[in-house]
């Protein structure tokens, strides 16, 4: 199975509202990833890392309902992404026949 990763993330994503759902999802999932990292390298203007930890699940909500609207659950990015492990797997480690 060749998978073009580009080529996917455009197909399963044409619908404007998802696109800005994604958008904003995606800001909120880095904004939420530099004020985890910024809290543990002892950034005097982050007192606690809870809101980039409450980030995180509303991203990924954003994204659900990104995917919903498209119609599309299943090819949000984790699965495809471990469709294409799994066939990489499948090539290192043939299944024996029984």
């Amino acid at each position: 199975m060749r998978l073009n990763l580009l080529k996917a993330i455009k197909n399963t994503h044409r619908n404007p509202v998802s696109k800005i759902l994604h958008l904003i999802g995606l800001s909120f999932y880095v904004i939420g990833f530099i004020l985890i990292i910024g809290y543990y390298f002892n950034n005097p203007n982050i007192s606690s890392p809870i809101y980039g930890i409450v980030l995180f699940p509303i991203a990924v909500g954003l994204f659900l309902i990104g995917h919903k609207k498209e119609g599309n659950l299943r090819a949000m990015t984790i699965i495809v992404i471990m469709k294409y492990l799994k066939s990489k797997l499948v090539l290192i480690f043939p299944r024996q026949k029984r």
